[in-house]
């Protein structure tokens, strides 16, 4: 596809210092990007950085369907990352982050790859949405929280069953309820912890003999009047009827069964390295993790590996960041070495203004400011926030109503706002966009039947027509919203 012309913000190329190698004369050289980083998360994320004050001006495919900003994106406190005394959360840290590497010219595409070829010269990226080619290209797509495969896991997902608290832990359907964490290492703790700020009392089950956690974690999930600590615990299934009521367990010991009676099960069990990518083509363990030499580099000349992909023992935030700046660094080595290097001058640096071609900047406008009220809230505008809104326009709105349910600490929510908001946009004087948030208003989140954030409503003629659960495709709510008011808006 056809790549979106660059505003007057982005960095403006300078004389090139050589054609790339294998260009052809159809496709020239300055069609080829210096480097395309294909994940976010701290690791991607720091790699754009210092690609992007190298005058390097990378390319960032964010990711979509799980979300930009990789793994912290679901993590409560992050405690231990240098300059944060007082500590930050994981999406506001992964924020931060982006919003430096957008200022410093990435250009930021929250879009899945799709397809990658790393046997041709220069390589081939194929996102959702575009089509590039790069000299360099630097893998950094994190791993993905395993599942138990309990025999009733798909029945109970979303009802009950979950893989991330910071997500789903405001639920209704938690709110002074006893829930289960399973796991013993720092995130199941983590996660035990965080959600006692809505559950009655959580239960963290522990298939061996202790915590494999820090012992800070581990001291604070153990010292917690609201945490049991249940070892040598494993679950056989779960039951309820329409949502999750408990979990069948057994002792790894003695083989003792016993039930559990629990409204929320949480996986804190480990990881899978997102390799599917690139497997065939670049050299993996048995398990599927990137093989490196000297830190980064991959067995394919100018495609480097960073963050959690490789990294089998300390997977840290810290250490994912640093991967990623050494991965930055080797890329800009590997193309100045080769004569492969445009440079891009920083248009805007000192102001702090640059913006990336991507998706990333045009959508970044929010819904409705503040919460309506009956003094502020008009039936004309397109966009609102809170209940009021939503009742008012349930029972007088002729339009189809669309309703996104969001918690504040929920990092796929911070993914689906923009795009969500920019889709509403596609259907001015067509469509009514409700933002709730379900912490303040979690009586109406109740009364929704909403089990986990985010999640999309939509209503048409006092009726629920439509429910969508975690983010989809843009394509798949302009598929549905078009269904009910008659128009096609173009994918």
């Amino acid at each position: 596809m056809s790549r979106r012309l660059a505003p007057a913000s982005r960095p403006v190329p300078t004389t090139p210092r050589a054609t790339a190698a294998g260009a052809s004369a159809t496709q020239p050289a300055s069609d080829v990007e210096n480097v395309v980083i294909i994940g976010s998360g701290p690791a991607g994320y720091t790699a754009a950085i210092y690609a992007a004050r190298a005058n390097l001006k990378p390319v960032v495919f964010e990711g979509f369907r799980n979300g930009r900003g990789g793994q912290l994106m679901t993590t409560t406190e992050v405690e231990n990352f240098p300059g944060f005394p007082e500590g930050v959360t994981g999406p506001d840290l992964m924020d931060r982050m982006r919003k430096q590497a957008e200022r410093w010219g990435s250009e930021l595409h929250t879009e899945d790859v799709e397809e990658v070829d790393l046997q041709q010269r220069p390589f081939v990226i194929k996102s959702t949405e575009r089509t590039l080619r790069a000299h360099s290209v630097i893998i950094a797509t994190g791993a993905t929280a395993k599942r138990l495969g309990l025999p009733s896991e798909l029945t109970f997902w979303s009802k009950g069953i979950s893989a991330c608290a910071i997500c789903d832990g405001a639920s209704p359907l938690f709110k002074n309820a006893e829930v289960a964490v399973v796991g013993g290492g720092d995130s199941a703790t983590e996660e035990a912890v965080y959600l006692t700020k809505y559950a009655k009392h959580v239960h963290l089950l522990v298939r061996g003999e202790k915590l494999r956690a820090s012992k800070a974690m581990a001291d604070r999930a153990l010292t917690n009047p609201n945490v049991t600590v249940h070892f040598n615990t494993g679950i056989e299934d779960a039951f309820g009827d329409e949502v999750l009521r408990g979990l069948k367990l057994y002792n790894t010991r003695t083989s003792e069964k016993r039930t559990l009676n629990v409204q929320g099960l949480f996986y804190g069990i480990g990881h899978t390295p997102n390799s599917k990518l690139i497997a065939g083509q670049v050299e993996l363990d048995d398990v599927g993790y990137v093989k490196v030499q000297h830190g980064v580099s991959t067995s394919v000349p100018g495609v480097f590996s960073a963050g959690d992909l490789h990294d089998t023992e300390w997977r840290q935030a810290i250490t994912a960041a640093g991967s990623g700046c050494m991965a930055a660094l080797s890329a800009e080595r590997y193309l100045t070495a080769n004569g492969l290097v445009r440079e891009y001058k920083q248009a805007d640096e000192a102001s702090g203004n640059g913006h990336g071609a991507g998706n990333g900047g045009a959508e970044e406008k929010q819904a409705a400011a503040s919460t309506d009220s009956p003094d502020s809230f008009d039936i004309n505008q397109d966009k609102h926030k809170g209940q009021y809104a939503l009742r008012k326009l349930y029972h007088e709105s002729d339009r189809l109503i669309c309703v996104m349910y969001s918690s504040p600490s929920c990092g796929p929510c911070r993914t689906l706002k923009p795009i969500f908001n920019g889709v509403m946009d596609e259907y001015q004087g067509k469509v009514h966009y409700v933002e709730i948030d379900i912490e303040q208003d979690p009586e109406i989140a109740e009364a929704a039947g909403v089990m986990g954030t985010p999640t999309v409503q939509m209503f048409k003629d006092k009726a629920r027509v439509e429910q969508l659960s975690g983010v989809k495709m843009k394509k798949d709510y302009r598929e549905i919203i078009s269904r009910y008011i008659g128009a096609v808006v173009a994918a």
